[in-house]
């Protein structure tokens, strides 16, 4: 599965500025609504239930907030960098400010497994991290996300 598949260079927030976790998270699913035409609330009230759950916070600073929703019709991310990172009770307790929106329809089962494991692969490469933080350029973001060297292929 290629990220190029998920994610679309309009979904890319290059400096996003959010207070806390739950206003990243709003500031998200407006995007999300934005892109995909599902309702704000809709998206909002899915991925806050998902990280009621536990947090999704990965560690090294990312997240990957993700959740089925039965309106979404394929699979759909977006990708933000942090101005400054927030708290996201993320299981080594460092803030993030590298997050990971995964937005999958209720019945993609295997599908959406796979587009989080390819997503969390890529996130443990620590050049792709430090690349994706230096970063302010969406276009360059979005490249950097969905240009993969054959080695990482799903």
């Amino acid at each position: 599965m290629d990220l190029s598949d998920l994610i679309q260079p309009t979904a890319i927030m290059p400096a996003l500025k959010a207070g806390s976790k739950k206003q990243l998270l709003q500031i998200m699913a407006a995007k999300a609504a934005e892109l995909t035409g599902l309702p704000e609330r809709e998206v909002f009230d899915t991925v806050l239930q998902r990280e009621r759950l536990g947090s999704t916070g990965v560690g090294n600073g990312i997240a990957i907030p993700h959740g089925k929703l039965p309106s979404v019709k394929r699979i759909t991310g977006l990708f933000a960098r942090l101005e400054n990172p927030v708290d996201f009770e993320a299981l080594d307790d460092q803030p993030v400010d590298i997050v990971f929106l995964l937005l999958a329809p209720e019945n993609a089962g295997a599908d959406h497994l796979k587009a989080l494991s390819r997503i969390a692969r890529l996130m443990r490469d620590p050049d792709m991290v430090a690349k994706l933080r230096d970063t302010y350029d969406a276009q360059a973001l979005y490249a950097f996300l969905t240009t993969q060297p054959t080695s990482h292929a799903a």
